[in-house]
């Protein structure tokens, strides 16, 4: 009787040992060690696309590349597209197609970097620090690996770019008290192109749309578009930044609402009852390329101010600078480059916000950038240079409405840089009188506002 029960027994005994020893799902095949760095190595990040907000809204490296930590239950992506079809999706602000992946678990969110914890587990394994939140996990590695390996050449543009307007966007987020490291969050948007322009019809370094850009006080009309201009909308998306954060109180769920729009994520955060932006990236109520956007500039974040263990060069360009002319009547930038012996390019490229490459019509106070040591040259030649003259077709449009103060009704709107001395100074108004008939208790003004300088 033993013997029947030995052979029934038998077979268990067996799968049981193996699985103990093997662990081996039913079905599966174990993968070798270069079979599973060849799953790691098949990720790759969505490239920078704009919902309704301000938009918005360009790789292998040398040595080893990183390798990423292994994340409990994330599933490794399938490699993105060739590389021209990514640059095209990157310069239309679209993602290439990824498969869904899982949100970072609940001991991946802990691991944020701060300056103040140098060295933590899942940090940055460098000594960088960071001032804004940082964290290093697989979908974040996937998009370091998108940015230099895929687009290597395309980011290496973007890094050079970035490294000319630099200093004018930390000088004016510090205004602000802005974390410097925002500034890379232009390169996600733009690679910081003044030319950049989305499917959305989101323009400039920014990424601004029109009615955000408006908002915070931008000129967007037929001649003048100061998305474009690098300093106007530094200190507007300084404004926006700072508005999402004071709103958020974090700096990924602000970072997200400058993709989303701050009304989709704070209706994500009623509906789950959620508080922070992980929280709310594993829900249904955030788009994919949203929750791909905070981790995305996450990536961009590590490599810039790594270059050197990514394998890019760390060359200095020139630093974007700049002087100004006030123009009083429209004149061609081309007649103003053959008459004071300025390059043409280089004034197209300092006023990049100029569509139609002529001063605007309706302003009396126009402030022409100029390269620096033209300033006297250009300003002693401006009478000699004709006054631009619109065609019939242009006329037909109408213009604009001055913002000189000599507008009808005596009414100004508020610039970036403006201040209320100023202000008052340039329609003869005290500071005073400029507050009482405008009802100011204080002295803060922004772009966009519109203040009353006119007789009463």
């Amino acid at each position: 009787m033993i013997r029947p029960v030995f052979k029934r027994t038998l077979p268990i005994a067996l799968l049981w040992c193996i699985g103990l020893v093997g662990n081996v799902p039913a079905g599966a095949e174990p993968l070798s060690g270069n079979a599973q760095a060849t799953a790691q190595d098949q990720q790759a990040a969505q490239t920078s696309s704009t919902g309704d907000r301000p938009q918005g809204t360009e790789s292998g490296a040398a040595g080893e590349q990183a390798q990423p930590e292994q994340i409990q239950g994330t599933e490794p992506r399938p490699a993105v597209e060739t590389s021209a079809q990514a640059e095209e999706a990157l310069i239309q602000n679209q993602p290439p197609p990824l498969a869904e992946t899982r949100n970072p678990d609940e001991e991946s969110q802990e691991r944020i970097q701060s300056a103040s914890a140098p060295g933590a587990a899942g940090h940055v394994p460098d000594e960088t620090s960071y001032n804004i939140p940082i964290i290093r996990d697989q979908k974040v590695e996937g998009h370091m690996r998108f940015f230099h390996t895929t687009i290597r050449d395309r980011f290496e543009q973007w890094l050079v770019r970035l490294d000319h307007y630099k200093p004018l966007v930390e000088r004016i987020f510090s205004q602000f008290d802005l974390p410097s490291d925002l500034v890379y969050l232009s390169l996600v948007e733009s690679g910081f192109n003044p030319h950049a322009r989305s499917r959305a019809r989101a323009t400039g370094p920014w990424q601004f749309m029109k009615g955000t850009a408006k908002r915070y006080g931008l000129r967007v009309d037929k001649y003048v578009d100061e998305r474009k201009d690098p300093n106007k909308s530094t200190v507007a998306a300084a404004y926006y930044l700072r508005d999402l954060y004071d709103q958020f109180g974090t700096w990924p769920l602000a970072m997200a609402a400058y993709n989303a729009g701050e009304g989709k994520v704070q209706r994500a955060l009623d509906k789950t009852n959620a508080e922070s932006f992980w929280d709310i990236a594993k829900t249904k109520h955030l788009r994919r390329e949203t929750k791909e956007y905070v981790p995305r500039i996450m990536a961009a974040t590590i490599i810039a101010k790594n270059p050197d263990q990514y394998g890019f060069s760390q060359t200095s360009s020139d630093v974007h600078q700049f002087e100004e002319v006030v123009v009083d009547r429209p004149l061609l930038l081309r007649d103003i480059a053959k008459t004071a012996g300025v390059p043409f390019e280089e004034l197209r490229r300092l006023n990049p916000e100029l569509l139609k490459d002529v001063t605007p019509p309706d302003d009396e106070d126009y402030h022409l950038k100029v390269p620096v040591g033209m300033k006297e040259t250009v300003e002693q030649k401006l009478e000699l240079i004709p006054a631009w003259k619109p065609s019939a077709q242009t006329v037909r449009a109408p213009l604009r409405p001055r913002e000189s103060g000599s507008q009808p009704g005596g009414w100004y709107r508020v610039r970036s840089g403006d201040k209320l001395s100023t202000i008052a100074k340039r329609f003869r108004l005290s500071v005073q009188e400029l507050k009482q008939r405008n009802h100011l208790t204080g002295s803060r003004i922004r772009p966009g506002d519109l203040l009353s300088v006119g007789p009463k």
